[in-house]
């Protein structure tokens, strides 16, 4: 794929400000992202501290050889079932892996084309895409995505290269790109759980899965998906929303899904505490989800700096600090 034709476009093609994402602000957002991470050892103030931290794996060993015990190895490592067979003490010898993947799933669905204050859903989930692809290939991690609207699903299998980055980022502009509010497709709630149904085929084990979404279509497939994909591998939920769903303002507003619209009357105190109240129901619902499986639940705002969002989150002292 040609990637300065992708910016050449992009740059020709100007779209209104925080409607659309485009490749280079994509790109320069790997020079945000040098000092924090998503894995283990975090700050004590983060979302992945504590019991996150103890969930999540890290670099995982690789089993080398089985050797006869020697003085000073670890009695951890002794295998019991050999030992007791051979009646001879002897340890199972394991080396760090070099890596660990980083999976990125990433929602374009015409429902993320939505936004009232900075952009639209669609550039946040696409920036959070950037920050953790970037992340993954500064630290010496292989990263991959699958990438989704209504109708297309990309997968890119994790790889350790800046041209694997590009990768994603181009099918994410691309898919980016392509939504508009007159978009001529149903809205497909289903594609989320295709989605990790093929998150789940390109991770076997102690892989890192950051879904980014805004998780419409969530249901009890959605769960058992999401449960056995954290069996082997460590799950990260970054949920992207809109502050009009917590604090709603006092008046009429038109909403669309891309293929109906109506109007609502949020002058009504009663029509905006229900808004709230359901929102506030499913956000708790699926935290308490993902908490059972010890996997954190990030909520990242339409509103502010993504990266400053994702290092508050995660308890990292703002640049300069």
């Amino acid at each position: 794929m040609d990637w300065s034709k992708i910016k050449r476009k992009t740059a020709e093609a100007r779209k209104p400000s925080g409607a659309y994402t485009n490749l280079d602000d994509l790109i320069r957002i790997q020079f945000k992202v040098r000092d924090f991470s998503f894995l283990p050892h975090q700050p004590v103030t983060s979302v992945l501290s504590g019991r996150y931290a103890s969930r999540l794996r890290g670099r995982g060993l690789n089993f080398e050889e089985l050797r006869r015990y020697l003085p000073g190895d670890d009695i951890r490592a002794m295998d019991w079932k050999v030992t007791a067979r051979t009646r001879s003490p002897h340890v199972r010898v394991y080396t760090e892996e070099k890596d660990r993947a980083v999976l990125l799933v990433v929602d374009q669905r015409i429902n993320m084309f939505f936004g009232t204050r900075d952009r639209m859903k669609s550039v946040t989930a696409a920036e959070l895409a950037a920050v953790g692809a970037w992340r993954a290939v500064a630290v010496g991690d292989r990263v991959g995505a699958v990438v989704f609207n209504d109708t297309e699903l990309i997968d890119i299998r994790p790889q350790r290269s800046q041209k694997t980055v590009m990768s994603i980022l181009g099918t994410v502009v691309r898919m980016n790109h392509a939504l508009r509010g007159d978009l001529q497709v149903e809205p497909n709630a289903g594609m989320l759980n295709r989605a990790l149904e093929k998150a789940h085929s390109l991770a076997p084990h102690d892989v890192l899965v950051i879904m980014i979404s805004d998780a419409f279509g969530a249901d009890n497939q959605t769960d058992r998906l999401t449960r056995r994909m954290a069996e082997h591998n460590d799950v990260l939920g970054l949920l992207v929303y809109d502050p009009i769903r917590l604090r709603p303002p006092a008046q009429r507003i038109t909403v669309s899904d891309g293929a109906q619209q109506m109007e609502l009357d949020l002058a009504d105190r009663q029509m905006r505490e229900k808004l709230v109240h359901d929102y506030s129901r499913e956000q708790e619902r699926l935290t308490r989800f993902l908490r059972g499986l010890s996997a954190p639940l990030l909520m990242v705002s339409n509103q502010g700096d993504v990266v400053d969002q994702v290092r508050r989150l995660l308890g990292v002292p703002r640049r300069g600090n």
